[in-house]
């Protein structure tokens, strides 16, 4: 198998420049991450925003380059944005750089004032988007 074409992995890139993606070893039929090193902001307030993601794909061609998708959930800590929106845009950006034959992401975001809200997006192949 070549690797020649990740650029993240193995580098000292600090900022998302695109998703690395390699191809699907035969047989693998689920992939799952899960981070609890998410953060944004609300987009009303400004206060900083944790979560806990959980991605879990079926790839068809290509796998997502776990260092890749790191930085590409870093990138969202300035960012104003609720919860449910982030869930929809992690799932979207997700499957265009993947086209798997699902893609869902959890988001659950940590209390606070005593409310934790968990937010599910999910594409798969066949759907109208």
């Amino acid at each position: 198998m070549n690797y020649d074409e990740l650029t993240t992995l193995g580098s000292t890139v600090r900022e998302f420049k695109g998703f690395d993606t390699f191809p699907a070893p035969p047989n693998v039929t689920t992939v799952k991450f899960e981070s609890d090193e998410l953060t944004s902001v609300c987009p009303i307030t400004g206060q900083p925003d944790w979560y806990s993601i959980v991605i879990e794909y079926s790839p068809d061609e290509a796998c997502l380059e776990s260092k890749s998708l790191k930085l590409y959930l870093q990138k969202f800590r300035n960012d104003g944005i609720f919860g449910e929106s982030l869930a929809s845009l992690i799932v979207d950006e997700i499957y265009e750089a993947l086209l798997p034959h699902k893609v869902t992401v959890v988001l659950i975001q940590k209390p606070r004032g005593g409310i934790s809200i968990t937010s599910t997006a999910s594409r798969e192949k066949g759907e109208n988007q």
